[in-house]
């Protein structure tokens, strides 16, 4: 496989991930959680391209119908965010910093926020052969450092951590929200 395969690689990364950028500088914006929201993407990806790569062997794990309930995850984990930020409403606004996000929380957003992504993958990884989806893979893994340092740059810039440090712990639900039902209501 040539520059063409990883050119093609890349572009397809980007455009399938670009929503991610805004979730990871909100994860990346909570105190003590960089390597839980870089192994939590990672984690999250690997799960795509397994569902990818069985699919393009012809497994056909995910059947397309089912890929709209991805959105149940995101949705369900930001209403509990949101339900923890109406009952936390009337606390000491010098209280507690927010809480660290989890590994899991992260990878289970990744995956489900992704889940739209294997419809892509799927064919392109059937088309490319063993030695292409090899390349994809590399690719997207190198890729996803990337994004996360991206992601770690945009959540570190002072207006932008002043803003999450503000508004985060009502961002992060409303975005956890809006990609839960972004994947139900745009799913196939």
């Amino acid at each position: 496989m040539g520059l063409s395969t990883l050119g093609q690689a890349a572009g397809m990364f980007a455009v399938t991930n670009i929503d991610d950028l805004v979730l990871l500088a909100v994860f990346f914006g909570r105190p003590g959680s960089a390597w839980r929201v870089v192994a939590g993407q990672y984690l999250g990806l690997l799960g795509i391209l397994a569902v990818a790569v069985v699919g393009a062997l012809g497994a056909g794990l995910l059947p397309g119908a089912a890929v709209p309930y991805l959105g149940l995850l995101p949705l369900f984990l930001g209403l509990r965010a949101a339900w923890q930020v109406w009952r936390d409403r009337g606390a000491d606004e010098g209280g507690d910093a927010p809480e660290a996000v989890g590994v899991l929380q992260v990878a289970a957003v990744t995956f489900a926020n992704g889940g739209d992504n294997i419809g892509v993958y799927v064919p392109v990884f059937t088309v490319a052969g063993l030695g292409g989806m090899t390349t994809y893979i590399a690719v997207f893994l190198a890729g996803v450092a990337v994004w996360c340092a991206a992601g770690l740059f945009l959540a570190t810039r002072p207006p932008v951590a002043r803003t999450l440090a503000r508004w985060g712990h009502l961002v992060l639900p409303v975005v956890l929200i809006v990609i839960g039902l972004s994947i139900l209501i745009g799913g196939r």
